[in-house]
């Protein structure tokens, strides 16, 4: 027979995914349709061009049996069907090929009744299998992910992959100034898939996670611009974005604190996902209404916002939740800050500070933070402070206040070598809450997952500081 033109299905491991299915379930559905070709040429005296369409048929079908074999095994039973199909396809082939004088409509009959058995096979017998992808950009938000991903990985039927993807820090301008990859700061259970090793056109995801919201709308920082979201929802079926912070719970009637957070809400994830989880009811409301008036112009009305925004809750709650004092692993030098002299363990204070406070008030910030370190340094007999800052602290002083880097990272630098508090930079934050006796700082998402883990809460206020030391 002749060489055609073909549809190859770029698969290989065990079972198909959904859209390897579907391309199978088109492959069989075209062929019926070039029946009717064969069957008209046949009548019109064109054997040519009959034979070229049953060389089609013919190749077609052993590309999709060598296809369903490369997924589902060899000798899978939808593979002899194939093979009495091309029996069929050969005969006919053959008689027209010696001039014998064939009936287009009982040949076409017969090549229909052998492709009806392949056509119910390939439909109900293929087990479809789910590929989900997880492209998380900052360690330390990596449990707004967690819990969704070990779900996708103990479910038999889906292959889930963690892909951290590379972001950069910014200048002043906007333009990209350094750019950073954290995939090695996972914790070890989690599988890492190199970002580079990934075909995200050819693969083509069932479903893909993502927790950053902004795409090119952050000041600080900005994933690669390949994964924005816009982008992103080209490679798949389903693009789901999960916050990764936790916001206070308001009321959606409280117009004014609404107006305070809708620009958590109005960003392009939240726009192109076909997906967004957020963490309560409430929340979804807040999120329908401003959705449904931020795009009043356009055709996305309520009832669209109201099928795409799912008041599930957030992963982050159930990592915190899920992660107890006992089963974390304190580093020595922790243990030193922590431990007293009998052996016992002092309260522990977790404090955080936050991008929000030292924009708002810098230098009063500045100086609220050695206050604070001088109040635990004196009392650390009896406390230990547990200081984590946001980790996006150096970026936001280098693009938007580097005048005041200079100081903050000298506060940083005595804080560490005194020895006498613990510094946490790591990518662990749900490790911090859990140690914690209580938590001191800034307002943040933190607050609310703290409380979520019936850890007692003081919000700082810098403005106490800034008038004693006046």
């Amino acid at each position: 027979m002749t060489n055609m033109p073909y549809f190859k299905i770029n698969w290989r491991g065990q079972n198909m995914r959904k859209q390897q299915k579907r391309q199978a379930e088109e492959i069989v559905s075209l062929l019926g349709k070039v029946h009717e070709g064969i069957k008209k040429a046949v009548d019109t005296g064109r054997c040519e061009e009959a034979m070229g369409l049953l060389a089609q048929c013919q190749e077609s079908a052993i590309l999709l049996g060598e296809t369903i074999e490369e997924s589902e095994g060899e000798g899978f039973e939808t593979v002899p069907l194939l093979e009495g199909y091309c029996e069929k396809v050969y005969q006919l082939y053959d008689a027209l090929g010696k001039g014998q004088e064939v009936n287009g409509a009982k040949a076409v009959k017969a090549l229909r009744k052998a492709l009806i058995p392949v056509e119910n096979s390939v439909k109900n017998n293929i087990k479809v299998r789910m590929e989900a992808v997880f492209l998380p950009y900052k360690a330390s938000m990596w449990d707004s992910l967690e819990s969704v991903w070990k779900a996708a990985e103990e479910d038999p039927d889906c292959d889930a992959y963690v892909i951290p993807i590379p972001y950069y820090t910014k200048n002043p301008d906007g333009s990209f100034r350094q750019e950073h990859y954290e995939g090695d700061q996972y914790p070890d259970y989690v599988p890492i898939t190199r970002y580079e090793d990934y075909d995200f056109a050819g693969r083509h995801p069932d479903m893909i996670f993502i927790h950053n919201p902004y795409d090119n709308y952050n000041y600080l920082t900005s994933v690669h611009p390949f994964f924005y979201s816009k982008n992103l929802k080209q490679f798949t079926e389903k693009l789901v974005y999960i916050p990764y912070f936790i916001l206070g719970e308001i009321e959606p009637e409280d117009k004014k604190a609404v107006e305070g957070m809708s620009h958590f809400v109005t960003q392009p994830a939240v726009i192109y996902a076909d997906r967004v989880i957020v963490q309560s009811e409430k929340m979804r409301q807040i999120y329908v209404n401003v959705m449904t008036e931020f795009t009043r112009n356009i055709s996305a009305d309520r009832k669209y916002w109201e099928g795409k925004i799912l008041g599930l809750g957030s992963p982050k709650t159930d990592k915190v939740l899920n992660t107890r004092k006992d089963d974390v692993e304190v580093p020595e030098e922790w243990l030193n800050v922590i431990e007293k002299k009998d052996g016992s363990w002092k309260k522990i204070i977790f404090y955080n500070t936050s991008i929000t406070a030292l924009l708002q008030n810098s230098e009063g910030m500045l100086a609220k933070m050695r206050d604070v370190f001088q109040v635990f340094r004196e009392n650390q007999e009896q406390v230990a402070l547990l200081w984590r800052p946001h980790p996006l602290i150096r970026a936001t002083f280098e693009a938007m206040r580097p005048q005041l880097w200079e100081e903050y990272e000298e506060i940083v630098k005595e804080y560490r070598e005194a020895g006498w508090g613990i510094y946490d930079d790591t990518a662990d934050v749900d490790r911090a809450i859990a140690l914690c006796d209580g938590y001191y700082g800034d307002h943040s998402s933190l607050v609310r997952l703290c409380r979520e883990a019936g850890k007692p809460v003081m919000i700082q206020n810098v403005k106490l500081c800034a008038k004693r030391m006046g």
